[in-house]
C-alpha cells in the first residue's frame, strides 16, 4: 500500500465520539478516507493510518482545542506537522449537504 514517491495531506473532522480522516495527494487527488474512534487506540489508528500511505506533508485537524486535542498531541508526537483547521461556516456546508467525509476532504 505504501508509495514512497507519493507524499500526502490528510483532512480530519473530528467529533466527540469518532473522526473522520480523509486522505489527498500533493495534488489535491482524493485517496480513501475512514472513520475512527475518538479514544487512545484510535488515535494511533489513525496515525498509522495518515503515514501508511507515503510521506505526509502535514494532518489538518479540526478543533485541535476540543475534540481534537489529543489527536493532535498524539500526531505531533509521532513527528507528524499538525494544522489547525477552522470549521466552515455551517449554513454553507449545510446548503451543500452535510457530511462527515465531505468535511474530512
Amino acid at each position: 500500500m505504501t508509495n514512497q514517491h507519493l507524499k500526502v495531506i490528510a483532512g480530519i473532522d473530528t467529533h466527540s465520539d469518532t473522526h473522520h480522516v480523509a486522505i489527498i495527494d500533493e495534488t489535491g487527488r482524493h485517496i480513501t478516507d475512514k472513520e475512527f474512534l475518538a479514544v487512545g487506540s484510535g488515535y494511533r489508528s489513525i496515525a498509522a493510518f495518515v503515514t501508511g500511505f507515503g510521506p505526509v506533508l502535514a494532518v489538518g485537524v479540526e478543533g485541535t482545542g476540543s475534540y481534537g486535542a489529543e489527536l493532535a498531541r498524539v500526531l505531533t508526537a509521532e513527528g507528524i506537522r499538525v494544522l489547525e483547521v477552522m470549521r466552515p461556516n455551517r449554513q454553507g456546508r449545510r446548503l451543500r449537504g452535510k457530511s462527515d467525509p465531505l468535511d474530512a476532504y
